[in-house]
């Protein structure tokens, strides 16, 4: 997938427009410059072209403000992984020195630069974009992040260039990504289940920028491994781990049916395990947990039940998730953990005919649990049917579906989790008028 990584000085409309591209609100907009010192990722689409996106902190050249070296890294390293530049300025302020300071790092990188000009409200401003040209980075486009105006250009001279996806394998075999934190056990665990039968795993498909893909094909098991581990290396750029953990993270959940995420006993679920955790289901991937090195945790006989709830309880209302606790270096339940896997993979492929559906599930939405009425107003439901997509989906027909409330959605989700078993798999359900 396509990275975008948008920079610029600070207060030109970063995040507005990171949170317009990615239709969220995940970065936060406030008017006073500097707001934003950690880098966002998202997702957008523009004609059918998939690409990530990396909201960054403003570039200040030269200031010994600690958090102002400390954006600086992130944005180099931002500009670094991503395969081309959206950088950003403000018509209402002008072309300024730190601008040129900007174009002047970005000239000297080989990675596609496309100008934008926030701001552009009026005639009048549009009469500003020629000063832009000074930045000897061809044309600017003109664009109104708050409310829109201008970005459809901008996004077609995006992704006017942009590499079609990558190919992946045609096998058919489940693709499984081990994701989560450095340092959590992820390449112990690999090379633990592969053993000394290391000519069995071997390239198939892939690409050698993205994810590459390995198949496993030991005691019983058989599917393909998604590994990005040790792509991209660039000898003058300092490694950031936790920046190019979530990248390979993003890369390798897009690639996979299942993701083990895996989290570090000794340390617990830290806010990056939650972010990672957020990217599978938002990428609608099936997901197991695997909290490793078990063995270093001092126990007594509620431990293992306390860890587990406090997981479910963070990672709601998403907790229908197999936890597997492991100590991968003492080979402990290392192959349950794709045992579990292999569940996962199979309950989000699976697929619930339309007639046993409405058999099983009809009766409890109509008779026995039917909608709450709703300002005075009762929802009848007519009809259920599972759409044909790679991850669970159902639509609900029914007389009045603005009127189903949320407790009602997930009352229905967990019928549907527990009658067909989709543990571990994220679904969707839509209530829809006949």
């Amino acid at each position: 997938m396509n990275i975008v990584a948008i920079v610029g000085r600070p207060n030109v409309g970063k995040s507005t427009l990171f949170n317009r591209l990615t239709e969220s609100r995940d970065a936060i907009v406030d008017s006073t410059a500097g707001v934003t010192r950690d880098r966002q990722y998202g997702h957008s689409d523009w004609n059918g072209k998939h690409f990530s996106v990396i909201d960054t902190g403003g570039y200040v050249m030269g200031g010994d403000d600690e958090f102002e070296q400390e954006i600086r890294r992130q944005v180099s390293l931002a500009i670094d992984e991503a395969d081309t530049i959206l950088f950003l300025v403000d018509a209402r302020e002008g072309l300024t020195p730190m601008d040129e300071d900007v174009a002047d790092m970005l000239r000297k990188q080989p990675k596609p630069v496309v100008l934008a000009v926030n701001k552009v409200d009026n005639s009048e401003q549009m009469n500003t974009l020629g000063e832009f040209y000074a930045l000897g980075l061809g044309d600017p486009y003109p664009i109104a992040g708050i409310t829109g105006s201008g970005t459809g250009e901008l996004l077609d001279a995006l992704v006017k260039d942009f590499r079609e996806g990558d190919p992946e394998p045609e096998d058919g075999l489940p693709r499984i990504a081990i994701v989560g934190r450095p340092n959590v056990g992820k390449s112990s665990f690999i090379n633990m289940i592969t053993g000394e039968h290391r000519s069995v795993v071997t390239p198939i498909a892939g690409t050698t920028r993205d994810s590459v893909y390995s198949r496993y094909n030991l005691f019983g098991f058989d599917f393909n491994f998604v590994d990005t581990a040790g792509l991209r290396r660039k000898a003058k750029v300092t490694e950031n781990l936790e920046f190019y953990s979530v990248l390979r993270s993003v890369r390798a959940i897009e690639a996979a049916d299942v993701c083990i995420l895996m989290l570090d006993a000794s340390q617990g679920l830290e806010q990056q395990d939650l972010n990672i955790f957020s990217l599978i289901q938002r990428n609608h991937k099936g997901v197991v947990i695997v909290v490793n090195k078990w063995d270093l945790v001092e126990k007594d006989h509620n431990t293992h039940r306390d860890f587990e709830q406090l997981i479910r309880e963070r990672i709601a209302p998403f907790d229908d998730v197999p936890i597997v606790f492991t100590s991968v270096i003492n080979k402990q339940r290392i192959f349950k953990v794709l045992e579990t896997a292999r569940a996962v993979y199979e309950a989000r492929s699976r697929r619930i005919s339309t007639a046993e559906l409405n058999d099983a599930l009809l009766p409890i939405v109509k008779e026995q649990n039917p909608p709450p009425a709703y300002k005075g107003k009762w929802v009848k439901i007519k009809y259920i049917t599972q759409l044909p997509t790679p991850y669970p989906q159902f639509v609900f027909f029914c007389n009045l579906p603005q009127y189903v409330r949320d407790p009602y959605k997930r009352f229905v989700e967990n019928r549907l989790r527990e009658m067909w078993d989709f543990h571990g798999v994220p679904m969707t359900i839509y209530f829809r008028a006949k």
